[in-house]
């Protein structure tokens, strides 16, 4: 058995009316789970399948792993993202959507590229929070959002009230037309960053407090006070910031 510890010979006795085959370990395989991890998380970040022989055999695997067992394990992974993708979310009703992107390098044939991954994130009506969707691609794009809401919408997410997300156009148009009656929300750390690019630097930290304060607030009248007073920084120093 191929292990993160090296190679380790088990003898399993067999019995006569039952099995004593270790729970822990899988039939057929000869890499335990952990070392399966390990190979998986390589190639996530993006160690070649060559490469990966390399780096078992120095975890003391001395048989080493052939680029085919690698690509047959990472398979698997990706059989059980697409299934987590496809579920249906008809489970609970989600009142409140999170939708963000972040930008990582892909390898697309011989090149490498800049590409958005959007999350989904659901709030439910129980308070729990449970990933909704991913998706690869323009995260500007008007019909790239459309594509993507709707196939939240055809796995079974309905009740939805609130949207949270950036102010893209092509976004809040595609919020608008698959969430018909949601309120949209503009993500409140995008808010935080737009403000903070618009003051100098030695305004910033005054400036996230005051906006910190202002968020904190639960009663209208409250947070206009602090609207007035609190920001002098913005008043004085930027236009851009104070709209």
């Amino acid at each position: 058995m191929a292990t993160t510890s090296g190679d380790v010979e088990v003898a399993i006795p067999k019995l006569r009316s039952s099995s004593f085959f270790p729970s822990l370990l899988e039939r057929r395989r000869r890499i335990d789970q952990a070392l399966r991890a390990v190979i998986m998380e390589a190639c996530v970040h993006g160690v070649s399948t060559r490469n990966v022989d390399d780096l078992v055999t120095a975890l003391g695997v001395g048989s080493g792993i052939s680029k085919s067992r690698v690509s047959q394990i990472c398979s698997g992974r990706d059989t059980e993202i697409a299934r987590f993708r496809g579920r249906t979310l008809t489970h609970t009703t989600f009142p409140y959507v999170f939708l963000d992107a972040t930008y990582c390098r892909v390898r697309i044939g011989a090149h490498v590229v800049s590409h958005a991954l959007v999350v989904a994130t659901g709030v439910s009506i129980e308070g729990t929070r449970e990933v909704l969707g991913t998706a690869v691609g323009d995260s500007e794009s008007f019909d790239f959002w459309r594509e993507f809401l709707a196939g939240l919408r055809a796995r079974g997410l309905a009740g939805v009230h609130l949207v949270i997300c950036d102010a893209h156009a092509g976004l809040k148009a595609a919020v608008v037309q698959q969430f018909t009656g949601a309120s949209w929300q503009r993500c409140r750390v995008h808010f935080m960053r737009n403000v903070g690019s618009a003051v100098s630097s030695k305004h910033v930290p005054p400036v996230m407090a005051a906006i910190k304060t202002i968020f904190a607030h639960t009663e209208p009248d409250a947070v206009g006070g602090n609207g007035i007073r609190s920001p002098t920084p913005c008043r004085s120093h930027s236009r851009k910031s104070r709209r």
